[in-house]
């Protein structure tokens, strides 16, 4: 078992490799092992390989005792490191196809909670945007809401404190590695979140945070969350990132109107003008729409699908996820939400209908089988 994520560390260093063909290369090679020790000969027979992903799978194998020395760091400080493949991997990432292949997590062993929500905003945060946010994490206490956030100052340290002012689980997905706790201020919130939820990150530990991983991070936030709350941002703030991920996951957007021509209100205020988002003036918005009660909620690991979009396609892996989350779809709805052509949606529709999953519907429209 350490042997075989000693290897998956290794190759996941390696240039040119993201999320995606990472899950590829060991569906076909059946282990990192088998990928990182393959000849040249067999790596260039592989689909989506080249020349320059060999040179990175090369240099990867030489950065064995790095990874090795990697996992014997975390063990030793108490951080788990989680795979794709293994059965606490969060079951909300197995849908998307961007999910990081490896998570590094402090606290929790198990980030399967029943019921997610994402709350982010602008580092600026006003009076307002502060007591709203822990309004809403309050009128969400009694269901058992996870709450998840970024650490950052402002909102998301704001509705962090919030969650554990009553009694939440919450997480904070990092930037950077467990080693460089950004901003540094907030290290004295580790503590207690690790204890009553967990610190998630895809980076090993001793990674800086740099802005493209805050990008990143904000994916993750999105990915765990089944709703997303934005507080307050300007017009182009990271907050409205996480929107943008949120939609595209399909997930349930939300945005708190603010007051018009204040700079942290345009973000909110442009989400919900562009349709992108639902204005959000009670956590009983969310509530209604999730259709969350105070008895008997199946878990979410219980209520998916145990349809493995990683043995699928970019493009089918989107498809499916969709029909996981919307059930019945028209073919011109699809093509949109997925931003694949309709003339190669329809073979690929076609295709999955031979596999038995699909089953087209009359009035265009198909569902999973």
């Amino acid at each position: 078992m350490q042997e075989d994520l000693v290897y998956k560390l290794a190759l996941k260093e390696a240039d040119g490799i993201g999320g995606v063909l990472f899950r590829h290369l060991i569906s076909y090679f059946g282990t990192a092992k088998a990928v990182l020790e393959s000849p040249e000969g067999k790596l260039l027979k592989t689909p989506g390989i080249g020349p320059g992903i060999i040179s990175g799978i090369k240099k990867a194998k030489k950065g064995l005792p790095a990874a090795e020395k990697l996992l014997t760091d975390s063990i030793k400080k108490n951080f788990q490191i989680i795979s794709f493949q293994d059965a606490s991997y969060p079951q909300r990432f197995k849908g998307l196809y961007d999910a990081p292949p490896i998570i590094f997590c402090q606290g929790s062993k198990d980030l399967n909670y029943t019921r997610t929500v994402g709350i982010v905003g602008t580092r600026k945060a006003t009076d307002y945007g502060k007591e709203v946010t822990e309004n809403i994490v309050a009128e969400l206490a009694e269901y058992g809401v996870a709450v998840i956030s970024g650490l950052a100052y402002g909102i998301d340290v704001t509705a962090h404190k919030a969650a554990l002012k009553n009694n939440l689980q919450t997480v904070a997905v990092m930037a950077g590695g467990f080693d460089f706790v950004y901003p540094a201020a907030h290290k004295k919130y580790v503590k207690d979140i690790t204890e009553n939820g967990a610190l998630v990150t895809e980076n090993k530990n001793d990674v800086k945070p740099i802005g493209p991983q805050f990008i990143a991070r904000n994916r993750i936030i999105a990915a765990l969350s089944d709703a997303v709350i934005i507080v307050e941002s300007a017009r182009r703030g990271g907050g409205l990132v996480t929107a943008e991920y949120g939609n595209n996951y399909h997930r349930e957007v939300y945005a708190v109107p603010g007051a018009i021509g204040m700079t942290y209100s345009e973000g909110p205020n442009t989400l919900i003008r562009l349709n992108k988002a639902k204005i959000l003036t009670s956590a009983k918005n969310i509530i209604g729409d999730l259709n969350w009660s105070l008895d008997g909620e199946p878990t979410y690991e219980q209520a998916t699908s145990e349809l493995d979009l990683t043995k699928f396609t970019d493009d089918e892996s989107k498809v499916l996820s969709l029909f996981m989350q919307k059930g019945e779809i028209q073919i011109d709805d699809l093509s949109f939400e997925t931003n694949i052509p309709l003339n190669k949606l329809a073979s690929l529709l076609l295709n999955l209908e031979f596999q038995d999953l699909v089953k087209a519907m009359p009035g265009k429209k198909f569902k999973l089988k």
